[in-house]
């Protein structure tokens, strides 16, 4: 007959599964908003965190340097927010956020770049995005952006905004627009790079190509934009990029 005396046990004697179930109750469960970070640049995905940590309602989750693992990462952790740079080692930010758009239909894009929001804010939204951000703002604005996407809604800069519309009422240069928009996002990254007076091999060394592979890209872009030879191609860029303040 056991005595009512009898010495309960202890924690460390107690069974490893009520222990855990013990543990588990007695765990706060997050109530912070979880954001993915995707940037080659491990110093701006660092400077990215600490302004996003700072935030009562947000942490980062997650940080990848590629577009593979960032997928992996947006299925395993199910992000909130993904915060996606263009400039990827083996993509371009564009390409990934149709691809997360493909995995994750609802999780908010913010895209945010050094590269020049007149030529790729438009591409981005097409994409599936649902902000586009210059990062040499992004030290001032980029908490304001998260939490505009986070309610649901878009963000662009006022100068984006006003382009977008003035474009939309007017419908001026329907057709270089309509060419230009042909391009894919690589062939836009090349045009651009011509436009700032890059040669095949600068381009190539920038995007990490070989110059053979540029001088491919030349030749789609001459048929895409119906031009006859690589100095056409050529002014064709420079005024494009005049025109869209990129030079």
């Amino acid at each position: 007959m056991k005595s009512k005396f009898a010495k309960k046990p202890d924690a460390e004697s107690a069974t490893p599964g009520a222990t855990a179930v013990a543990e588990a109750r007695s765990t706060p469960v997050s109530t912070k908003l979880k954001v993915l970070l995707v940037d080659d640049h491990p110093i701006t995905r660092q400077g990215m965190k600490a302004l996003v940590n700072q935030q009562p309602n947000l942490e980062v989750c997650g940080e990848a340097d590629n577009a593979a693992y960032a997928i992996e990462l947006v299925g395993r952790l199910q992000p909130d927010l993904a915060i996606v740079d263009i400039a990827l080692k083996t993509t371009n930010g564009i390409e990934l956020t149709k691809n997360i758009k493909v995995h994750a239909p609802n999780l908010p894009v913010l895209i945010v770049s050094m590269h020049d929001e007149g030529l790729y804010a438009e591409r981005a939204l097409r994409a599936g995005a649902m902000g586009y951000l210059m990062k040499q703002e992004a030290s001032e604005k980029i908490i304001a952006a998260i939490q505009r996407l986070l309610q649901g809604e878009i963000y662009l800069s006022d100068k984006i905004k006003e382009k977008m519309l003035h474009r939309f009422v007017n419908k001026k240069g329907e057709g270089m627009v309509f060419s230009i928009d042909t391009l894919s996002d690589r062939e836009m990254e090349v045009f651009q790079l011509i436009g700032n007076g890059y040669s095949t091999r600068q381009i190539a060394q920038k995007l990490n190509l070989s110059s053979k592979t540029i001088d491919s890209y030349r030749e789609h872009l001459k048929l895409k934009l119906n031009l006859e030879s690589g100095a056409e191609l050529v002014r064709h860029a420079i005024q494009w990029a005049r025109s869209e303040g990129t030079v």
